[in-house]
């Protein structure tokens, strides 16, 4: 199958599925990333749309944690960097009508969290074809080692995900079910 009919087919029933707001627990996913000693890390988190999974209750439980956390900003040429965020802060929309942050204070995450279309048992990811997170997953790997952790509903695994050399792989992926690592 390919990616454009794959992301939308995973989109349809993504939406279908989420009609009651479905989310990740947040102490799971904290008791799990423990082992990374996350209180010390910046994560870079996403504001979700279009059905995608609610991850802003983890982000604001980080944040009163006093962890750091951050939103992405995308760019020119399907390029973004992340920015320092407050879930206080006011956010802009951008020209897909996605929340951002202000352009204050430019980080790297240490911990990214990514939303996704679709995903396999090999970690591989579609996410809306602009290849934005592959970019930045690539941008980031010449910099630092990045725990690349996909978001996901249950429903959006697939049994395969046609790949190429421009895609990234992720380090597990989170679901309201289950991890996959």
């Amino acid at each position: 199958m390919s990616k454009s009919l794959l992301r939308y087919k995973s989109i349809n029933l993504r939406k279908l599925k989420n009609q009651k707001d479905i989310k990740i627990n947040t102490f799971k996913v904290l008791r799990l990333l423990k082992k990374f000693d996350y209180s010390k890390k910046i994560f870079g988190g996403y504001y979700p749309i279009n059905y995608e999974m609610n991850i802003l209750h983890v982000l604001k439980e980080l944040e009163n944690q006093k962890v750091k956390i951050s939103l992405p900003v995308t760019k020119k040429n399907n390029d973004m960097d992340f920015y320092r965020w407050s879930t206080n802060d006011i956010l802009i929309s951008n020209k897909f009508g996605i929340p951002e942050p202000q352009k204050k204070e430019r980080v790297v995450p240490d911990i990214l969290l990514i939303p996704l279309v679709s995903f396999d048992k090999n970690l591989f990811r579609i996410g809306y074809g602009g290849g934005f997170y592959d970019r930045y997953i690539e941008k980031t790997s010449k910099l630092k080692k990045v725990l690349n952790i996909g978001i996901a509903h249950s429903c959006q695994k697939v049994i395969n995900i046609p790949y190429d050399k421009y895609d990234q792989k992720l380090d597990m992926v989170i679901t309201e079910k289950y991890i996959l690592s």
